[in-house]
């Protein structure tokens, strides 16, 4: 079929297999952090989503949508390696592949697959899983070093938990010791989803994917820094520990999200203005979820909402005629 796009025509060495093996490669350090936090219920998690996601792809574009094979771009990869970020190391594996499911066929596929998908799919799967399994999707496995078959795990709650009820100095100080230092987790060693606990190896995978061009500094930054901005004028307010910003920063989904699901391509603007207010308004929107709601995390309701906005951003917000002068 010969496809006719109006002038100019550039060249890339970038391709989608390329850009998703990017991906891919960034997301190994948390991977190997995961490993060796939670063990082998890790991998098990991890190598369900992605093999579900890669088979429920090839076969529902083979039989259902009669598109023929497109797991050879890796997508379905990198899907199915957000979905099982988004998870704790406890979740039942056949809930795992519902989640996959629903994040390839409903996420992606039925809007007419990569590039057509206007919301986030790993996210789509996670909130479902979140919304349909509320009490395994907050069963958190607290880690242990290096002890992979991790059989006999303990469970407790996440850093967001423990801060969420705060609402005083006298409460904090009671939590004190049950709460993790910055250290902990800064390198993983933290209950929570498998993805989002250390934000050492999120940052490597940040600097990876800088360093490739896979994706610009922008929306990590933007998102990242007005929630801080938010939960700093939170804190000055009140004084309450449940707003202090390093400890919002460092634990919970919000670097995992602003590193790996808020910079899809498909799912976020496309110039760089666009980009700065999609991640302005995904910073303020976690902020507030987290804060007010019920709920002590608000990454993937906050970047599902901003996704849903992005077309009306992409709208008003164009990029410049090739050649025009600003």
């Amino acid at each position: 079929m010969l496809k006719i796009s109006t002038a100019p025509h550039m060249q890339t060495q970038h391709d989608t297999p390329k850009i998703m093996l990017d991906v891919v490669f960034a997301m190994l350090p948390a991977i190997i952090v995961a490993l060796i936090f939670f063990g082998l219920p890790a991998l098990m998690v991890i190598l369900t989503s992605v093999a579900a996601c890669c088979g429920f792809e090839y076969f529902a574009n083979r039989f259902w949508f009669k598109k023929g094979n497109t797991t050879t771009d890796f997508s379905a990869i990198v899907t199915g390696m957000l979905l099982a970020f988004n998870l704790p190391s406890s979740m039942p594996l056949w809930m795992v592949v519902v989640g996959a499911f629903v994040a390839i066929v409903i996420g992606k596929l039925c809007y007419g697959g990569l590039g057509k998908n206007i919301f986030n799919p790993a996210l789509v799967g996670r909130v479902f899983l979140f919304i349909s399994f509320p009490v395994q999707m907050t069963n958190w496995p607290k880690p242990e070093f290096l002890n992979f078959l991790n059989t006999d795990a303990q469970t407790g709650a996440t850093t967001l938990g423990l801060i969420k009820h705060i609402d005083s100095q006298t409460s904090a100080t009671m939590l004190a010791g049950e709460l993790p230092s910055y250290w902990q987790m800064f390198i993983g060693n933290i209950g929570g989803c498998l993805g989002e606990v250390s934000a050492l190896a999120l940052l490597l995978g940040l600097v990876y994917m800088l360093y490739r061009k896979v994706i610009t500094w922008h929306i990590p930054f933007y998102y990242i820094g007005s929630f801080f901005s938010f939960s700093l004028i939170m804190w000055l307010i009140t004084g309450n520990i449940q707003y202090e910003p390093l400890t919002n920063i460092l634990s919970g989904g919000l670097m995992l999200g602003a590193i790996f699901m808020a910079t899809d391509y498909t799912t976020s603007p496309m110039t760089i203005k666009g980009r700065i207010i999609f991640a302005v308004c995904c910073g303020v929107l976690t902020g507030i979820i987290r804060f007010f709601s019920a709920y002590p995390e608000g990454v993937s309701f906050a970047i599902l909402i901003m996704n849903a906005f992005v077309p009306l951003i992409d709208k008003f917000i164009k990029p410049d005629f090739y050649g025009q002068r600003r």
